[in-house]
């Protein structure tokens, strides 16, 4: 189990990423530069976030990789619908 120090921790680091994705896009970056950033940075919050805040880290590695198979699935289907869409 994590300590409350481990969590403020995380917490802290979710908050820079959150202020960085905005700063990213009101400092005078290029677009592309900015979403980019802004997509690993979404990437890093969301693996923290299923790691501490959902306690993947703790459970057995059989669990971290459904879920990494889940999210992946997920994925092919969001680019499948948007063929689709076209």
């Amino acid at each position: 189990m994590s300590s409350v120090r481990t969590y403020t921790l995380i917490y802290v680091l979710l908050l820079t990423l959150g202020t960085a994705k905005f700063v990213f896009f009101e400092l005078p970056f290029s677009y592309e530069f900015a979403l980019t950033a802004t997509i690993i940075l979404a990437v890093i919050k969301s693996l923290l976030i299923a790691g501490w805040f959902q306690h993947l880290v703790d459970e057995p590695r059989s669990i971290t990789y459904m879920m990494l198979v889940a999210v992946f699935m997920v994925f092919l289907l969001t680019i499948a619908a948007g063929f689709s869409i076209q």
